[in-house]
C-alpha cells in the first residue's frame, strides 16, 4: 500500500486554504495531513509560528475543480495532484549540522591516528571538510591542536558505521593490507586463551582443596559444591 501523499509544505498550505477556501478544518486536516487541532490553530492565530500561506493551485499540487468539489461536499476528501518533487543530494561536500561541526577535528585526528591509509581526499568527502584542515591536523599545526581529543567520527555522529567500514575497507585494498583475519595469529591467540583458562581453573581447584581442608573459609554466596565456591572465590 502506498504511503499518503501530503503537500511539500503542509503547514503553509493549510493557512492558505484557511483564509482563500471554504473548506472544513477537517478537510484541510485530512489532505495537509495534519492533526485537527493544528489547522484549528492556524486559523485562531494561535500558532506557534505565524505562517505565511502557500498557494497549493500554484504549486500542481491541487486543481481548481479539485478544490470546487471538496467546496460543494463537506464529506469530499481532497487529492493532491502530484507527489511533491524531493530535494536530492548534489555531489558537494556533506552537510555538517553546526553543533556538530566542533567535533570535525576530533574526527579527523581519529582517522589519522587509527587508519593512516586513509587519503586526506577520502577524509575530507567522509566528514565533510577542507583537505586544508586535515593537513593542519596531520603535521600537528591545526590552531588548536593541543585540546584535541581522537574520537571516533561515528559516534560524534559525523558519519554512519557503514560509510566509515566502507571507506576503510577500500582504504586497506588499495594500500596493500589485508584485512582478512590471520589464521596463525588466531590460532596462537586461541591457545594463550585455553591456556589462561586452564590456569584459571587449576587455581580455583587448588582453592576448593583448601576450601575443604578448612584452610580457607567458604564463600558464602550460595549453595554448591567445594570447586564452585572455590571458582567464585577465585573470580573474587
Amino acid at each position: 500500500m502506498a504511503a499518503p501523499l501530503f503537500p511539500l509544505m503542509p503547514h503553509a498550505t493549510a493557512a492558505w486554504l484557511v483564509d482563500n477556501s471554504a473548506l472544513t478544518f477537517e478537510q484541510i486536516a485530512t489532505f495537509c495531513g495534519l492533526h485537527l487541532l493544528e489547522v484549528q490553530a492556524i486559523a485562531d492565530d494561535t500558532a506557534a509560528t505565524k505562517l505565511t500561506g502557500r498557494d497549493p493551485i500554484r504549486a500542481g499540487e491541487l486543481t481548481q475543480d479539485e478544490l470546487d468539489r471538496g467546496q460543494a461536499n463537506a464529506d469530499y476528501r481532497l487529492k493532491l495532484s502530484r507527489q511533491p518533487e524531493q530535494q536530492r543530494r548534489t555531489t558537494g561536500p556533506r552537510y555538517t549540522p553546526v553543533s556538530k561541526r566542533q567535533d570535525k577535528p576530533d574526527g579527523i585526528l581519529w582517522i589519522i591516528k587509527n587508519h593512516p591509509e586513509i587519503s586526506d581526499g577520502q577524509i575530507s568527502k567522509l566528514i565533510g571538510t577542507t583537505k586544508t584542515t586535515i593537513a593542519a591536523i596531520r603535521d600537528k599545526s591545526h590552531w588548536n591542536y593541543a585540546n584535541l581529543q581522537a574520537r571516533d567520527p561515528v559516534t560524534l555522529g559525523l558519519t554512519s558505521q557503514r560509510e566509515m567500514d566502507a571507506l576503510v575497507t577500500a582504504a586497506a585494498k588499495k594500500a596493500g593490507i589485508a584485512t582478512e583475519p590471520d589464521p596463525e595469529k588466531l590460532g596462537e591467540e586461541r591457545a594463550a586463551l585455553i591456556e589462561q583458562l586452564h590456569a584459571e581453573r587449576t587455581a580455583a581447584a587448588v582453592l576448593a582443596e583448601q576450601i575443604a581442608n578448612g584452610e580457607v573459609p567458604a564463600v558464602s554466596t550460595g549453595p554448591g559444591t567445594a570447586l564452585e565456591q572455590g571458582e567464585a572465590l577465585f573470580r573474587r
